[in-house]
């Protein structure tokens, strides 16, 4: 392929056509997500029930994060190296190989974390006493659904390496779906129980949904097969782990420390971040996604005008894009939480912390979005460590600002805390991405 292909139009056109396939799929996930957030919130108002609950449903999110998502970032590039390189099979054998060695490493985790727990939980979360042992209770429940969550993300991720991503990018609307379902028809005096059924049986059926795709594909699985090219995967895969590691210990130190303040903040904190997150998703996810594939292709062929190309057009379409909706969530911010939340049990002193804390978290919304497109050139550069590096200056950076603005700012003093260290990541993002580049035009063979 010339170098000169990626400026063709219908190589613009399938990453906007895939982009906006994922957009519109996401956002009908993320309006779901939305919803039954919604209905959490008037259901169980702000209280010591359902922070132990939004504890306890952490570390699995984050275990599906880490893991299975990790995983996927480095799978893709590399499938599509080999692909090019050493045709199907070779890239059949990879894909079964990472699929069931990042199942097998999460299950004997979540089994470890299970009969750990409660050592565990008092150390890092502050609940009252009487909540703690419910707190342990639906933990230990909501453990499957990091399993079957894992599955789907991992089976996505094949999908999108044969550049089918509508079907992927929707299906994960099942979990919230079966969520509203139980909170509607259960009894209530299934509590937040309700909330961990409503997860597990989402769950799998996203996960029944995903795999029924993937083995209609032609894609099976079986044993671990060692190959250098699985070998050079774990590496790649070691390397972002931990570099998600890092970047989930900000996730949990800002929830661990909201947990120090008063009761509720922890939910007032989880809340707020909703409607930044949806954007942050929709836009940032449907633009990395896309363009993943592309990076790998030109990378692959050392084009690297074309990588160039790639990042200058989608990071000011980014930008352009996501400045007006983080200035509409910092300036509008009390009416659409009063809007959106202010029902049932959510009153109105609640509207009132959580619109603050809101337009705290919309401030790292471009930065969030931008900064995903350098990370995907740097992944498809194997350049992991130094999402490694950034992850870790972040992390101290996190836990700082924290420490510092919960003082004067309680829960909204974390929201502040984690836009600016999203300003610290893209910077150095962009930074070494234009750095490598810059060398890569001096030495051609840099792929």
């Amino acid at each position: 392929m010339s170098s000169s292909a990626i400026a063709r139009p219908s190589a613009h056109a399938r990453i906007l056509r895939a982009a906006s396939g994922i957009t519109a799929a996401t956002l009908l996930v993320k309006l779901a997500a939305t919803g039954k957030e919604l209905l959490v919130a008037a259901v169980f108002g702000r209280g010591a029930l359902i922070d132990a609950f939004m504890l306890a449903v952490l570390i699995p999110g984050l275990l599906v994060n880490l893991f299975a998502e990790s995983m996927n970032q480095a799978l893709v590039p590399e499938l599509i190296r080999l692909r090019a390189a050493q045709g199907e099979a070779a890239a059949e054998r990879l894909l079964s190989s990472a699929f069931t060695f990042s199942f097998l490493l999460l299950a004997a985790l979540a089994a470890l974390l299970a009969l750990a727990a409660p050592a565990f939980f008092p150390i890092l979360f502050h609940l009252p006493p009487a909540t703690l042992p419910l707190a342990i209770r639906l933990f230990r429940a909501l453990l499957p659904f990091a399993l079957l969550s894992a599955l789907a993300s991992n089976g996505a991720a094949i999908l999108n390496a044969s550049e089918r991503f509508l079907a992927p990018a929707l299906a994960p609307i099942l979990t919230p779906l079966a969520t509203i379902a139980l909170l509607l028809f259960l009894p209530r005096a299934w509590g937040v129980w309700s909330l961990v059924g409503g997860n597990l049986l989402g769950s799998s059926l996203w996960a029944l949904a995903i795999l029924v795709l993937v083995f209609h594909s032609g894609q099976r699985f079986g044993a671990i097969v060692f190959t250098p090219e699985l070998r050079r995967l774990f590496i790649q895969y070691g390397t972002i782990l931990l570099s998600c590691v890092v970047a989930t210990g900000g996730l949990l130190a800002d929830q661990v420390m909201a947990s120090w303040l008063p009761v509720g903040s922890v939910a007032a904190l989880t809340w707020a971040s909703r409607f930044s997150a949806v954007l942050m998703a929709i836009l940032g996810g449907a633009i990395s996604t896309a363009i993943t594939p592309y990076f790998a292709q030109r990378i692959a062929a050392c084009d690297w005008p074309g990588c160039r190309a790639i990042l200058r057009r989608y990071s000011l379409l980014a930008t352009a894009i996501t400045l007006p909706f983080a200035a509409i969530l910092v300036f509008a911010s009390r009416p659409i939480i009063a809007l959106a939340f202010q029902h049932g049990a959510f009153r109105a002193q609640d509207t009132a912390l959580v619109a603050f804390v809101q337009s705290m978290f919309a401030l790292q919304i471009p930065f969030f979005v931008v900064s995903r497109v350098f990370y995907r050139f740097l992944l498809a550069m194997r350049r992991s460590s130094l999402v490694l590096a950034c992850g870790i200056i972040n992390l101290a950076l996190d836990v700082m600002l924290n420490l510092l603005l919960m003082r004067w700012m309680g829960v909204a003093g974390i929201a502040l805390a984690t836009s600016l260290w999203m300003v610290s990541t893209f910077l150095f993002l962009a930074y070494w991405a234009r750095r490598i580049l810059r060398s890569a035009d001096a030495s051609p063979a840099t792929a």
